[in-house]
């Protein structure tokens, strides 16, 4: 019988030793995990190469490999080797627009382009077009709060197409 069991310390009449914890166990395992692989000849945790061996090279593509990243952090980062920022932060505001003039200027105004720092909008009535234009330095304001300082210069206010007007004196009918 093996005296190191607890039947076998029972049967012999000797004290029982303590159980041992998973880490302790843990640690034996790794001890000797270590001591085999040092016995044939490798470094833990090394996938099987040898001491003092050539170490493979290994070359990687510029950009390619190495530890992955969060998503977000990814696509923020091609996003800006790209230059791609100020056009989704602008697409940002044209997809946002009712929450940045609010509900009611919304209904009646639309974002239609942004060039060269300054935004087109288009208002569906000469009234809102006018409510629009006093509005305007608040609303270059709040879209550089969105878009970052110095984004948007002007906003130019464009309102509804009426058809081309007739040349010659004005008549009454």
């Amino acid at each position: 019988m093996d005296g190191g069991t607890v039947a076998g310390a029972a049967a012999s009449g000797e004290p029982a030793a303590p159980a041992k914890s998973g880490i302790e166990l843990a640690r034996e395992a790794l001890a000797q995990a270590k001591a085999d692989a040092l016995k044939r000849g490798t470094l833990p945790g090394q996938g099987g190469r040898r001491k003092g061996g050539a170490k493979p090279v290994r070359t990687r593509d510029p950009g390619r490999g190495g530890d992955p990243k969060a998503f977000g952090a990814a696509i923020r980062e091609l996003m800006a080797t790209r230059g791609w920022e100020q056009r989704a932060a602008v697409g940002g505001v044209f997809g946002n627009w009712a929450g940045i003039v609010g509900p009611e200027l919304a209904e009646h105004t639309r974002p239609e382009r942004f060039e060269d720092g300054e935004l087109t909008v288009a208002a569906d009535s000469t009234t809102w077009a006018t409510q629009l234009r006093l509005l305007s330095s608040t609303l270059v304001r709040r879209l550089n709060e969105e878009l970052g300082h110095g984004t948007v210069r002007r906003v130019k206010v464009v309102g509804p197409a009426s058809g081309p007007r007739r040349t010659g004196g004005w008549r009454v009918r």
